[in-house]
C-alpha cells in the first residue's frame, strides 16, 4: 500500500511539473523578439517554480549576444540579461550541457549576475542553453535559502527547462534575424538604403511643416578599392564595420546613420544647421584620424570625404533633390581632393580628411 502510494504521489508530483512546463512553454510560444522572451520566461519560472530569482546568462562575442547587444538596449533587458567573457563562463560552468547546482563559496558566481543587481542568495542553479548545438550561456535560478539548489540533487527537470528554453530562443532568433535584415544592412548593422530613404521622406515632410532645420551628409571612404585590392574584401569589410559603429559613436541619438550602397554612407541630421552639420564631420574626421583601425599590428588610418546639403539650401525641393545635392558636394570634394589617381601608399600615412562643404 505504502509503494502504491509513493507511486501515486510521484505520478501527481510529475504531472503537477509537466503543467509547468506546459504553462511556460504555452507563454513564450508567441513571443517572437528577445526583450519581451526574456521578461515573459523568466517571470513564467518565478511563478511557477516559486523561484526568487532568474535570469539569463550569455558568452560575449557569441553569435547570439552580438545579435541581441544590436537589437536591444532596454533597461528591462539589462536586468535580466548578463554578458560574460568565454574563458570566465567556461571556468564557472564547464562546457558540458549538465545543470550546475552551487550553494557553497557563491562569489565566483557573481560574475552569472546581472552587472544592475546583486542579490542576497545563497543557492545558485545554472542550466547550460545551447543554439544550434553550441553553449551560448545559461539559464540561472537562484534562492535565499541554501537547501533549494544543493549539489547532489537531480538535476534532469533544469536540464528539460534549458532544452525548452534553448528551443524558444531559436525560434527567436530566426524571427529576430529576419526583421532585422528587413530594416538593415546585414554587415554593418547600419538601416540600409530603403528604410534609410523611409526617413528621409518623414524627416523632410517635418522640416517643412513646423519648420526645422534639417541637414544630410553624403560620405564614403578614400582609397577603399586599394583596401580591397591589396589587404583583400575581408579586410574592407573589416573597415565598413569600424567606419559603421565609429559614425554611429559619434552621432547623436536623434541622428539617423545608415549605408547608401559599397563604401557610401548617408548621415540624417535633423533640426541641424549646416554649420552644425559641419562641426560634426570635423569631429568625425578628428576621431577617425585619432582612431584608425587596428589589425595583425598595423594601424590603417581612416580617411573620409563627404558633402552636406540642407532642406533650405537652393534647389532643394523634395528629399530626393536634398540627397542628390549632398552627392554632388561629395564628387565636389573627391575632385578636388584627387585629381589623378590616388593609390594606397606602402606604409599607411595620417589621414587627411577634407573638409569641404557648400556655402549656403
Amino acid at each position: 500500500m505504502t509503494d502504491l502510494t509513493t507511486i501515486i504521489e510521484i505520478l501527481q508530483h510529475n504531472e503537477k511539473i509537466a503543467r509547468r512546463f506546459f504553462e511556460i512553454e504555452k507563454r513564450v510560444l508567441t513571443v517572437l523578439n528577445y526583450s519581451d522572451l526574456f521578461e515573459v520566461l523568466l517571470a513564467e519560472i518565478r511563478q511557477q517554480f516559486k523561484v526568487p530569482y532568474a535570469w539569463m546568462t550569455l558568452i560575449e562575442k557569441s553569435e547570439i549576444s552580438n545579435f541581441i547587444q544590436q537589437l536591444e538596449s532596454s533597461d528591462r533587458l539589462k536586468a535580466r540579461l548578463n554578458m560574460v567573457a568565454k574563458d570566465t563562463f567556461v571556468k564557472l560552468v564547464g562546457t558540458q550541457m549538465t545543470p550546475l547546482l552551487v550553494n557553497q563559496d557563491l562569489k565566483p558566481y557573481y560574475r552569472l549576475l546581472p552587472q544592475s543587481r546583486k542579490y542576497a542568495v545563497q543557492s545558485i542553479a545554472i542550466a547550460p542553453i545551447s543554439l544550434d548545438g553550441e553553449i551560448i550561456g545559461s539559464l540561472n535560478q537562484a534562492d535565499i535559502s541554501c537547501d533549494r539548489f544543493q549539489p547532489g540533487m537531480d538535476t534532469s527537470l533544469l536540464e528539460q527547462l534549458a532544452m525548452k528554453v534553448s528551443l524558444c530562443l531559436s525560434n527567436v532568433t530566426a524571427h529576430e534575424k529576419l526583421r532585422f535584415l528587413a530594416y538593415h544592412d546585414p554587415l554593418t548593422g547600419l538601416l540600409n538604403r530603403r528604410v534609410m530613404e523611409s526617413v528621409l521622406l518623414r524627416e523632410f515632410a517635418r522640416s517643412r511643416r513646423y519648420p526645422q532645420f534639417l541637414s544630410l551628409v553624403f560620405l564614403d571612404l578614400d582609397h577603399f578599392k586599394n583596401v580591397n585590392d591589396r589587404y583583400g574584401h575581408d579586410r574592407g569589410d573589416d573597415l565598413l564595420v569600424y567606419v559603421a559603429k565609429g559614425l554611429t559613436k559619434m552621432s547623436r541619438t536623434t541622428d539617423v546613420v545608415a549605408r547608401y550602397a559599397g563604401d557610401e554612407f548617408v548621415i540624417i541630421l535633423p533640426e541641424t544647421t549646416k554649420k552644425s552639420a559641419a562641426q560634426l564631420m570635423r569631429r568625425v574626421c578628428a576621431y577617425f584620424s585619432e582612431h584608425p583601425l587596428e589589425f595583425e599590428a598595423m594601424r590603417m588610418p581612416v580617411s573620409i570625404s563627404f558633402g552636406i546639403a540642407s532642406a533650405e539650401d537652393e534647389g532643394v525641393v523634395d528629399p530626393e533633390s536634398l540627397l542628390k545635392k549632398a552627392d554632388n558636394a561629395l564628387y565636389a570634394a573627391k575632385k578636388s581632393r584627387n585629381s589623378g589617381p590616388c593609390p594606397l601608399p606602402d606604409t599607411f600615412r595620417e589621414n587627411q580628411s577634407v573638409i569641404d562643404f557648400p556655402a549656403k
